[in-house]
């Protein structure tokens, strides 16, 4: 494990997993200081913890002085790979890493890392509840809200660590080995930071570099770019697929696993009823389960756990209906794919609320998706008229200046037994504090829609 007693550290960025870190490491002796670009109003209320451990800060901006005579610079997600403290670190040759790093190196007990563009918090969600059921020592953190560091003091040898990564996360590794890594699929996201889509790809790639042995990847084999990224695996491989057998492949329906000698099938299980619709999730439950197995877990406790599951907050969430429409939260919809894959569940007429802060993608990419599903797009947010110029003449479009505003525009072009969805294809940060903001001023949005005209009377 990484020495840290005394060591000079410099955390940069002062969000929740920020925080983490440095009280984490002024409890086992580490020399602790914090900066951050944003103003210290903007942190929430846990940034005066790092006061009553007398931990040193700067905000507004970073210096120089700040970060000179440092050992180590544990870096938070999302911070730009060009930030001042960044540079001063490379100049000066002291080491750089993420906070997912740092949490690895202090983890005891067995990770089980899970990226992709879309479907990682269901896919860790599901596979936490798994375990669960199995009556294993579990614990669910890293991208999903809760950082690996931050869950340090709970982990211990028998503790499976279910872990969500993101690209961001990803940079900074150094050492980073899950015993089993899993990418679910990759397609063009936060292109505003990444040079262009290998680049984003390669990040994701660096989640199983340092697997060797008997160390084990499960990947999505319908997916292009994961497949043609098997020359730079050292590690064991498990595939899924919804479309031919492949070595460690769940069939469509979940009925068979093909073993090493290919063909050789084994009955599995059929996919019981439960929340998880669509065939994205067919292929999110085949990476959960191959991952669940590989550790020992049997079929009988991965239906049950199935059957019991509930969807994520603001993934595909029923949030009511008003007069025969059906208003589906869709806020985590933060790309293009996942609003492609959102309407490709949808079996009636949609009117789709999509907008927010532009990430850097090709809205163009899901052109027949949107003229096979979508009756009507009201638009929201900086995005807008670039959403606008890709589907001119294409779909009916208007504009909204607010969410109470598109979710009543929405309504007036809905019919009895259509659907309006939110699902954005954009991050959330031009409106609203977070995609879950987003999503709760939506499901707010909907609940005066059902109320009596004379209910503020």
């Amino acid at each position: 494990m990484m020495d840290i007693r005394n060591k000079r550290i410099v955390v940069v960025g002062l969000g929740s997993s920020g925080i983490d870190v440095c009280l984490y490491l002024h409890r086992k002796g580490a020399i602790l200081s914090g900066t951050d670009a944003g103003k210290r109003s903007s942190l929430g209320e846990r940034i005066r913890l790092l006061d009553e451990s007398f931990i040193e800060t700067e905000f507004e901006g970073h210096t120089e002085g700040f970060i000179e005579g440092a050992d180590l610079l544990v870096v938070s997600p999302g911070i730009p790979k060009d930030a001042l403290p960044i540079r001063l670190a490379m100049d000066n040759n002291i080491p750089v890493i993420s906070e997912m790093e740092l949490g690895y190196q202090l983890c005891k007990g067995r990770i089980l890392a899970v990226t992709g563009t879309n479907g990682k918090s269901t896919v860790v969600t599901l596979l936490g509840e798994i375990f669960k059921k199995a009556g294993r020592d579990v614990i669910v953190c890293g991208n999903i809200g809760n950082s690996l560091t931050g869950e340090l003091d709970k982990i211990t040898e028998k503790t499976i660590v279910v872990l969500e990564v993101s690209s961001f996360q990803l940079e900074w590794i150094m050492d980073f080995k899950p015993a089993v890594s899993c990418i679910l699929n990759i397609t063009p996201d936060h292109l505003e930071r990444y040079k262009d889509f290998n680049d984003y790809a390669d990040a994701k790639f660096r989640i199983f570099e340092n697997q060797t042995g008997n160390d084990l990847t499960v990947l999505n084999y319908d997916d292009p770019p994961i497949r043609n990224s098997t020359k730079t695996i050292n590690c064991r491989r498990a595939f899924y697929s919804t479309k031919e057998p492949v070595e460690g492949m769940f069939s469509r329906d979940l009925r068979e696993i093909y073993t090493k000698n290919m063909g050789d099938a084994e009955f599995a299980f059929t996919m019981p009823d439960c929340d998880l619709k669509g065939s994205h999730n067919i292929e999110n439950v085949m990476a959960a389960s191959l991952m669940a197995m590989s550790q020992g877990v049997g079929i009988e406790t991965i239906v049950e756990t199935l059957k019991g599951y509930k969807l994520l907050k603001h993934r595909l969430e029923r949030v009511g209906e008003v007069r025969g429409v059906l208003f589906i939260d869709d806020s985590k919809a933060t790309n293009i794919d996942a609003t492609k894959r959102a309407l490709e569940a949808m079996d009636r007429p949609v009117v789709l609320i999509a907008g927010g802060r532009d990430k850097g993608g090709d809205y163009r990419i899901i052109t027949d998706d949107i003229k096979k599903k979508v009756k009507k797009m009201i638009l929201i947010g900086e995005a807008a008229p670039k959403i606008e110029a890709a589907y001119n003449g294409v779909i009916s479009m208007e504009s909204a200046g607010t969410m109470d505003e598109a979710t009543e525009k929405a309504f007036g072009a809905a019919a009895d037994g259509d659907v309006v969805l939110l699902s954005p294809m954009c991050s959330s940060f031009d409106m609203f504090k977070s995609y879950k903001h987003r999503g709760e001023v939506f499901s707010c949005a909907v609940k005066n829609l059902a109320r009596p005209a004379d209910a503020g009377n």
